[in-house]
């Protein structure tokens, strides 16, 4: 599936999902999909890599979240800041 969807090389992560015609990958925040969706850019998709602690469903009591940045996959494959959280 990530292959088919076009998700990068080292940009995978342990979810995957297809919205409309984009892609999401990894644990993406809601607000950040519907701004994907709102804007609507010439792109793949939207990847988290990893599991990074504070993300959602990544969250956990008593530690303390490490930001973290999503990154907008363009049509090309190459990649840019979307949003960051935690900061």
């Amino acid at each position: 599936i990530k292959t088919r969807l076009g998700i990068p090389a080292g940009k995978g992560a342990c979810h995957t999902a297809q919205v409309g015609r984009y892609f999401i990958e990894g644990h993406v925040p809601a607000e950040d999909i519907r701004r994907l969706l709102a804007e609507q850019p010439d792109a793949k998709g939207l990847a988290l890599p990893g599991m990074p602690p504070g993300s959602p469903g990544m969250e956990v009591p008593g530690s303390t979240p490490r930001p973290y940045t999503v990154e907008l996959v363009r049509a090309d494959g190459s990649t840019e800041v979307f949003a960051t959280h935690g900061q």
